[in-house]
């Protein structure tokens, strides 16, 4: 879950090698809540709670920030001609059974948020999109995949910029979509069948 960059960060914040493999284990600090945003720490970075661990990634890199942009234009532009739906981006926070996660764009039903409710939300959305970056490759999205089908998501996008894919995750299975494709329609967001190329718009063919 992504933290607003802080510009006094604490005195046990340490340089890492760039060899270290992430996600790094962090130890919660006193107090912490993983339901309460206020009690996480303030790092320069990602953060989720997974499976009583404290799990940190560092920033976004230039062709993940690009494509998630193209993600979310897409999925904007589908939402607004559907006000039953809103879109959620910038590491979209969310307390699902027991872990404290966050997805790069989501997907939920206006009926099941709360507008304006600063917190997390508690209820899965109807589609979470995952893409692909420096610390997180296909295989750990395709995890990722399968703990949000295990809490109640039923559609999610695994986004590949380096190769231009798209793969579409449901408890039905998994689909890879190419350049010069559509991803499938879904009964559960109608309408929703963007071309794999509207989201590489930003990144080179």
């Amino acid at each position: 879950m992504a933290r607003p960059a802080p510009t006094d960060l604490g005195e046990e914040t340490v340089s890492v090698p760039g060899s270290v493999r992430f996600p790094v284990e962090l130890v919660p600090p006193d107090g912490f809540d993983p339901a309460r945003l206020e009690t996480w720490p303030r790092v320069e970075g990602r953060l989720e709670w997974v499976e009583g661990r404290l799990r940190y990634m560092p920033p976004c890199g230039g062709r993940q920030q690009e494509t998630v942009a193209d993600v979310v234009a897409t999925l904007v532009d589908w939402a607004r001609a559907r006000p039953d739906f809103v879109v959620g981006t910038n590491e979209a926070g969310m307390r699902l059974g027991d872990d404290t996660r966050a997805a790069d764009a989501t997907v939920w039903r206006r009926a099941d948020t709360r507008r304006g409710d600063p917190g997390l939300r508690f209820v899965p959305p109807v589609l979470a999109v995952e893409v692909t970056g420096r610390e997180e490759g296909e295989r750990q999205l395709r995890d990722k995949a399968r703990w949000y089908l295990g809490v109640g998501v039923p559609v999610v996008w695994l986004v590949l910029p380096e190769v231009r894919h798209v793969v579409v995750v449901t408890r039905a299975g998994a689909s890879r979509h190419r350049s010069g494709e559509r991803l499938p329609a879904d009964a559960l967001l109608p309408g929703l069948v963007p071309a794999v190329d509207e989201l590489f718009v930003q990144v080179p063919a």
